[in-house]
């Protein structure tokens, strides 16, 4: 680029052009090698002065430029794209007499005493994606969806700057590149600093965060989110002619396209497996969440040769590490009191590092567990952070024991306000037995689910603001609600903090927060009734069932005067649910409260009933167990029920098929027991998609 004040000043063009490819350059040097040559004020003039030529010379502004990296306007939906050369998925192993047993198999399909190398990359817990390039930029970015088609995320994906948007060093003339975006543990806890300040529910890990901010229809939304991206292999290619996948990781490199770190080969499934053994400490060290390992057939001859199944290719597999785990000790034993009165014993521990993030608490779930476990104040213990937001004890270390450790007595009075606590016949839960009226405990809790995604959504009513809103008798009902006053309630206080000087500030809600909360609960008022219905908080009455009773009766109107024997012939409710529902609206304090609901608007409407004879799953009932890859559980029912299908919450004869994702429990043991088909979240949407 010449200089400014010289005697020729560049074309508008020639001068783009190569703002564009120094950027780049030092984009690369930034995000890719880790080695920035210019400060962060040098770069920011470059993309400002190409910034400035493109606005005054519009017709020199392309899609691949630095600067549409911040996204452009928000998009109407995701069109399909579908994939040259399906992206399967990978077989998984678990332990290392899984992986010699995967070796042998790759060298029987080989020729007797061939040479074999492997390729081992760490597995990044992120979102599969493809990127095409065609003569080097950048034209279409996919997720994986059903291995087929997925999603054109091509918006999305020119916010990532790891991303390359125009390769470098002559590329071939078509690559598309297989890789993994996901966000570190860092930008997690940055995201969820902001989610909470803002009222909102924090994401529950890297992974879903990720798969959330791909689906953001605004792209400038997605940009916010930091997220990073690593290749690891290849789909549809035109020019290459390497003989193996660690010459390819080269070139990948020499292009601009970033790689997972600790790539290693080696000559012995032994070496690959104490390659494994080293990294099941070394990747607590890594800023992003990795989950094992994948090993791959090196030579690209041999992987033709070898070929692949239906769903997975025969030269690749996984090795899975066990669930996360650490040693802390006990503290203390507080207990939570939920929407329902419902007890849960929780373990106050001292602070461990656990995947990536500092754990002070983990769920001991009943009295019972606490019993079979003979936990105690004192113990040591071994806590397991497997895709759970909070932690869970596994076990106690019996042996390191020094007799000083208190034996934990269930309370006998409920921990909020102290009335007396029971344990109803035939269930596991102590329960509180006040009502939300008198239990704040409870009322909060009930809030925060009457505000949840699944019920009212109430966008902005988060713990911090509930907190506030019942402890200053601002809020006493759910009526209250929708009576709040903008003034007061952007007088709030959420924080505090206190300067050097001693001096303390507060931080309030404010004028827009309230602005913007009053406006989502004005929204609410007109949700469908199965929502508000959900929003209710009757014990047995989930989403799935509110859309039953939903459906059957029509109106709150219907619902409220239904009788016993009504409830129970509704199909799909079950006697105990029909039982349940019915003694609510039978207690005075319940049809209170709604009336109170209905005197300040609020107008449950019906719900829309969609047909489903023809779809893919009509007729089709399902059970969701684990924690799934990509989507979280409330939109993996909604795909289901889009397509027709039913879901609900317990095994049965009835069940035909069960959803199963990362540490399923009982619910799997007993669908094989039943001889009912176990489905992937891949298989569901292949299922899905007819």
């Amino acid at each position: 680029m010449a200089k400014r004040g010289s005697q020729s000043s560049p074309l508008p063009a020639d001068e783009v052009a190569e703002l564009r490819s120094q950027i780049e350059h030092h984009n690369r040097l930034y995000y890719v090698d880790a080695a920035p040559e210019i400060s962060d004020h040098e770069f920011d003039r470059l993309l400002k002065r190409l910034e400035a030529l493109e606005a005054a010379h519009p017709d020199l502004l392309t899609p691949d430029s630095p600067t549409q990296r911040v996204g452009g306007q928000p998009l109407e939906g995701f069109r399909t794209v579908e994939h040259r050369i399906p992206m399967l998925s990978i077989d998984n192993t678990y332990t290392f007499d899984e992986v010699r047993e995967w070796d042998q198999r790759v060298r029987k399909g080989l020729a007797p005493g061939e040479v074999v190398r492997y390729v081992v990359e760490l597995k990044v817990d992120g979102v599969a994606v493809s990127l095409r390039y065609e003569k080097g930029t950048l034209v279409i970015g996919a997720t994986r969806g059903d291995g087929a088609s997925g999603d054109d995320i091509t918006s999305n994906v020119r916010t990532i700057h790891e991303i390359s948007m125009r390769l470098q060093d002559k590329p071939p003339a078509v690559l598309e590149v297989r890789g993994e975006v996901f966000m570190t543990n860092a930008e997690l806890v940055r995201l969820n600093d902001l989610r909470r300040a803002a009222g909102e529910a924090p994401f529950a890990n890297p992974r879903n965060s990720t798969a959330g901010s791909l689906k953001l229809l605004d792209p400038r939304q997605c940009a916010k989110r930091r997220l990073r991206f690593v290749a690891h292999g290849l789909g549809e290619t035109a020019g290459i002619t390497e003989p193996s996948y660690t010459a390819i990781l080269k070139d990948l490199q020499r292009w601009g396209i970033p790689v997972t770190p600790g790539i290693a080969t080696y000559a012995s499934i032994d070496e690959v497996i104490e390659h494994a053994q080293q990294w099941d400490l070394k990747r607590n060290e890594l800023p992003f969440q990795t989950d094992g390992l994948v090993i791959k057939v090196d030579s690209l001859e041999q992987r033709e040769r070898l070929g692949a199944r239906t769903k997975s290719p025969r030269w690749v597999i996984a090795y899975k590490y066990e669930a996360e785990q650490a040693v802390s000790r006990i503290l203390g034993i507080t207990v939570q009191v939920g929407k329902t009165g419902k007890l849960t014993p929780v373990a106050e521990l001292e602070p461990v590092l656990l995947a990536g993030t500092t754990v002070k608490r983990a769920t001991l779930h009943n009295a019972d567990e606490i019993s079979r476990k003979d936990v105690r104040v004192g113990d040591t213990v071994v806590v397991q952070k497997a895709g759970e937001i909070i932690p869970q004890v596994v076990r106690v270390e019996l042996d390191a024991r020094t007799g000083k450790e208190k034996p934990f007595r269930f309370p006998t009075a409920c921990p909020c306000c102290g009335a007396p606590v029971f344990r109803p016949e035939g269930e596991i839960d102590y329960r509180c037995t006040s009502t939300p009226s008198n239990c704040s405990a409870q009322f909060k809790e009930w809030l925060r689910f009457y505000a949840g995604r699944d019920a009212m959504d109430v966008e902005g009513l988060g713990e911090k603001v509930i907190e506030q809103l019942v402890d200053q008798g601002m809020v006493k009902s759910l009526a209250d609600l929708y009576r709040l006053e903008p003034g007061p309630l952007g007088e709030l206080v959420l924080s505090t903090t206190t300067r050097d000087d001693g001096k303390t500030i507060a931080r309030t809600f404010g004028k827009k927060s309230a602005e913007n909360l009053l406006a989502a609960l004005a929204a609410s008022k007109d949700r469908s009734l199965d929502r508000f219905v959900t929003g209710l908080s009757i014990r047995h009455v989930g989403s799935r069932v509110a859309e039953i009773l939903a459906e059957r009766f029509r109106t709150l109107a219907a619902l409220r005067d239904a009788s016993r024997q009504e409830l129970e012939s509704v199909p799909g409710l079950g006697p105990i649910a029909a039982g349940s529902v019915f003694e609510f609206f039978q207690k005075a304090e319940h049809r209170k409260q709604i009336d109170d609901l209905l005197a300040v608007g609020v107008d449950p409407q019906p719900m829309v009933v969609v047909s489903r004879s023809g779809l893919p799953l009509t007729g089709k009932t399902f059970v969701i167990t684990g924690t799934l890859p990509v989507r979280s559980r409330g939109e993996t029912e909604e795909l289901i029920k889009k397509a027709g299908g039913k879901v609900t919450g317990s095994v049965s004869k009835s069940t035909n098929y069960l959803v199963v994702g990362e540490d399923a429990g009982s619910k799997l043991e007993k669908a094989k027991q039943l001889g009912i088909q176990i489905l992937s979240e891949s298989e569901l949407e292949q299922l899905a998609q007819g």
